[in-house]
């Protein structure tokens, strides 16, 4: 992966999610949250090195974002198949954040 510290400024960041809002696709939320431990969980593997955001479909057709943890050769990281119970050591698969609309964040800059 490229050196890259990928910030952006807040104006940047504004004028990115107002974009969005206004042309907002159906069935894609404002912005999803994720709890840190969970988050740390997925990413505290010494092979561990980035972080990658899939989007994947349910049913009803919505979309969620699911991530991943990579490694340095750009591999994702993944659970076995076979395993149906995780332990500490299993690399992990996030996906249920708190979708926007319906479980929002308090108002801010980038969601309103």
């Amino acid at each position: 992966m490229p050196n890259l510290n990928h910030q952006i400024s807040l104006a940047q960041a504004i004028a990115m999610t107002t974009l969005y809002r206004a042309n907002q696709p159906a069935n894609m939320p404002i912005c999803e949250t994720f709890s840190l431990d969970a988050v740390l969980r997925l990413t505290n593997h010494a092979a561990c090195t980035e972080l990658r955001i899939y989007y994947g479909m349910l049913p009803d057709q919505s979309i969620h974002a699911i991530l991943v943890a990579g490694d340095a050769n750009g591999n994702d990281l993944l659970p076995s198949e076979k395993v149906t119970t995780l332990t500490g050591d299993d690399y992990e698969i996030l996906e249920d954040g708190l979708r926007c609309p319906v479980t929002c964040p308090e108002p801010s800059p980038l969601n309103t």
